[in-house]
Parts: C-alpha cells; structure tokens; sequence
C-alpha cells in the first residue's frame, strides 16, 4: 500500500445512546474520520426512554456514507465493518415488512422495575445470577422484551409463529445491513439480555420460559469477531464483510488493549461503565458487580467484571439541558476550577435509579449539602465528582470480588477529556488514571474485533503495541481526605434510595 489514495481501512458503526456514529481506522490504529449526528430521545412517562429504531438506522447510514464520501475512501477501501451499539436497549420487528412493532426501548428505560421485583419475590433472583451473572434489573434486555410481548396486542403469538424478531441494536443494524438475511447478536451483547447462559453460551430455555419469550424470535449468537455476511452493495456500493460486533463497553475494553487478567478500564459517556479484565473464567460477583462476556473469538470467551453507573456524563446534561447552568457541556470544567472544592455539596445523579453496586430502581437525584453560600459553581463541581464517587464504588467492590489491587486505570468516552474529573478519580481510587491518545476506544474496539476476522491486523499482541497513554494522573490525596469523602458521598446516597418506590 504505497499511497493513501490505495490504503485499506476499518470502518466501524458506534451507534449510541444519543447519536450514532461512522469511524475510519487505519493499520496504525489512527483515526482517519469521523461523522457523528444526535437523534431524538423520547420520553413518554417519568422513567421510560425511547428510541425510534428506523431514526436509528437512517442516522447510522447516513453518518456511514458521509464519513466516507468526507474522507474520499472509496467503499473498495473498506476491509471490514466492525458494529458497536449500546446494549440493552431492546427492539421488536416484523420479519416480513422490517417494520419496528415499537419504538425502541432504552437501557436506561426503568418501567420493568416491577416485572423485576416479581421475579425477585418468586425467589428467581439467584438462578438469573447465577446463569446470567446479571442482577434481575429493569437495565436488562429480557424484561424489555418481555413487556413488548406482553403489551402489543397479539406480539406473543406471532413471536411465537416466527414472524417478529427481536434485538439488541446490534442486531437490528445487522439486519438492516444486510436486507434482512442475517438475525444474529454476538456473545456479549446476549450475555446483556437476562437470556443467556454466560456459561455454556446459549440461550437459557429456563430462563426464557419464567419470561415468557419465545425461542423463535431470538437471534442467532455468533462470535465477536468473524464474518457474519456482506452488507448490501446498495449501502456503502460494495458488498464489504461485516466481521465484527461487541456491546459499546466490552469493545472500549477491546480498545483500551485491556487483553490481559486483571486490566480495567472506565468508559466516561452517557453513563459509566468500569471493565475489569478476568480472563477465560466468569468470575461470580459478591458485591453485586455484574459477570459478563467480553468478547468471543473462535467459540472461546473471555470474560470480565462490570460495573454499570446509570448518570455519569448525563448529569453535566442535565445541568445544562435542564437547569441551564452552562450552555455546553465543555463549560463545565471551567466552571467548577473557580471553586477549590464542593463546600460540601453533593449531587448523587439518580435520576433514572442507581446502578451497581446499589441497584436501586427508586432511588432519585439530589443535591444534598447547600447553604446559602452555596453557587453555581460548586454544583457544577459536585456533579464531576459525583461522576468520580459512583466510579471509585463500582472499582472498590470490583478489587473485593477479584482479590487484586488495580494497578492503573484506563479510561476514555467524552467525559475522559475533563482533568479536573480524572485528578479527583486518582485522588479517590488512590491509583493512576491513564488517558489514551485516542479516546475513541469503543470504535477502536469494533475495528480491531472486524480487523483481526480479515487478517487486517495479524494478533493481539499487534492491538496491545498501538496503544499509547496520552497523560497519566497520579493520585495526591492522603488517606484520611478519601476516607472522608467517600463516607460523606454514601451518606448522600443513602437519602435517595426508594425515594419513588409505590407504598
């Protein structure tokens, strides 16, 4: 490959909770190009998020075509197509028309709290644990899918006729990629679904009957990374292989290079999601951690640790869409270094629950220790670090269930360009936090999984030589300062649980 003009690329689809995006990735690991376009949140009722899945899709395309049509690469430069998607969010389709039969329904989507809570009262909550590595939370795909089922009239029946398909996003892409020939998931966006023996890697027939879900309607479960199908030459104009898909937070994984035991990285986004790396072994959680697969690659899994916090970037969102504190989301860190510190003021963002290790359905936001000398901006300083507090409990329990002290913490997403946000996280885990020169680690992911299926990049060990750290942040707080903190924060906490649980 002697000229740019001649040179082969990854694309990968990063479709997200709030925009869907189209990455270029060059042999060397650099991004050469990116499209990104926002689309529409629907919020129905208190609690319930939404997505239209054909807005999905056409925004996915159209930011797939202009990345290219941008960069001047032609589709014949395309090697592979690699997907990434949020997860749990959870779509129903008719297979002969391709028509969603709903509108989508997001991971952040609550209202199968009480579908959960009956599972749990029947005492069913250990088997899904134990066969899933998941708690029983309204977060998973399985209860989702179960309301749809439950809600649209006559769904159930024709499920069970084999005329409507479910899936996570990454199936859904997949299926429209490819005209509706391939209905597959890969093993990590399966191991999101409250359906799945992250064991034996298949579909639970247990599990899908005290859920009511039909076998029929399920998709096929292949490997992260391998050629699943050509997409239609009518898309990108050439019938590039589809060689890899991975949930948005097992690909950062992939990304970050944390390939082997023990490695962690923390993804900033929409939410926060801390992987830990354990290997070939689902290692069972005794802190409520999630057990999950990270990726499969020629039937074989690795495993890792999960800790899923609901608001970590959406909090400085909603100080800006819905308080007007700043009008950009970047203005925040500005903001909050006019202050030496909260003044005692926390923000615990439990505006959609509280995920690990709370798990808490009802828990509501607050803004706890105001005074009148309280200002804007040490709100604005108790939301970062209320990004930082969930993560430090999430890693903390992550080190009790896995026996290891972290030796650095890898972390990306948007939120990951904030140095205020990243010192303090040092501060309170009491080790390094290491920024990446590309952040862009959930479509590096998704691109090396595609890459690796079609011989673009020869093995793992290339992966871990194109990672380079951008800045570590050492941690400079003594013990007692964290104990402190720590302590206040979980104090916070404690006032907003079950805050809307019905008497």
């Amino acid at each position: 490959m002697t000229s740019a003009h001649g040179e082969s690329f990854i694309l990968a689809v990063d479709q997200g909770t709030t925009s869907s995006r189209a990455i270029v990735v060059a042999r060397d690991g650099s991004i050469r190009g990116v499209s990104q376009q926002e689309f529409t949140q629907h919020y129905p009722q208190p609690g319930w998020v939404e997505h239209d899945a054909e807005e999905v899709w056409r925004t996915q395309l159209a930011v797939t075509r202009s990345v290219l049509r941008d960069q001047g690469i032609r589709p014949e430069q395309i090697a592979a197509i690699g997907i990434t998607n949020q997860r749990e969010t959870t779509v129903l389709w008719d297979r002969a028309s391709g028509e969603p039969m709903h509108r989508a329904i997001v991971w952040q989507d609550r209202r199968t709290a009480g579908i959960c809570e009956a599972l749990l009262a029947a005492g069913h909550g250990e088997l899904f644990r134990q066969r899933t590595g998941l708690v029983v939370d309204a977060y998973f795909s399985g209860t989702k899918l179960k309301w749809l089922l439950d809600t649209l009239p006559g769904a159930r029946a024709r499920a069970e006729r084999g005329e409507l398909a479910f899936g996570t996003i990454d199936s859904w892409l997949a299926w429209k990629l490819t005209g509706g020939r391939v209905h597959v998931t890969d093993a990590s966006n399966a191991s999101r679904t409250l359906l799945f023996d992250i064991r034996r890697r298949c579909w639970d027939d247990e599990l899908l009957q005290l859920l009511g879900i039909p076998r029929a309607v399920l998709p096929e479960v292949v490997d992260s990374s391998g050629v699943v199908a050509r997409i239609d030459e009518d898309w990108l104009g050439a019938p590039v292989p589809l060689a890899g898909i991975a949930g948005d937070q097992q690909a950062a994984t992939y990304g970050q290079a944390c390939l082997e035991h023990g490695m962690a990285k923390n993804t900033y986004g929409t939410g926060c999601f801390l992987l830990m790396n354990t290997g070939p072994q689902a290692m069972p959680s005794q802190h409520r951690m999630l057990t999950t697969v990270g990726w499969q690659k020629q039937g074989a899994a690795t495993y890792l640790l999960e800790g899923s916090v609901f608001m970590g970037g959406a909090a400085v969102q909603w100080l800006r869409d819905g308080l007007g504190l700043v009008s950009r989301s970047d203005e925040i860190e500005a903001l909050a270094r006019t202050v030496p510190d909260s003044d005692g003021v926390f923000l615990v963002p439990a505006h959609t629950g509280l995920g690990a290790p709370y798990w808490d359905p009802y828990a509501r936001g607050a803004l706890l220790g105001m005074t009148r000398g309280t200002t804007r901006a040490h709100v604005a300083r108790a939301a970062l670090e209320a990004i930082a507090f969930q993560s430090a409990e999430v890693l903390l329990a992550m080190e009790l269930d896995s026996g290891e002290r972290l030796r650095e913490l890898r972390v990306d997403g948007g939120a990951a360009r904030n140095d205020l946000l990243l010192r303090f996280q040092a501060d309170l885990l009491g080790v390094p936090v290491v920024r990446p020169q590309i952040t862009e680690t959930t479509a590096l992911g998704a691109a090396y999984l595609a890459g690796l299926a079609v011989g673009f990049w020869s093995d793992e060990a290339e992966l871990a030589r194109l990672w380079r750290a951008e800045r570590r942040f050492a941690p400079a707080m003594d013990d007692d300062r964290r104990a402190t903190l720590l302590a206040g924060w979980r104090r916070a906490v404690e006032r907003t649980r079950d805050w809307a649980k019905p008497d």
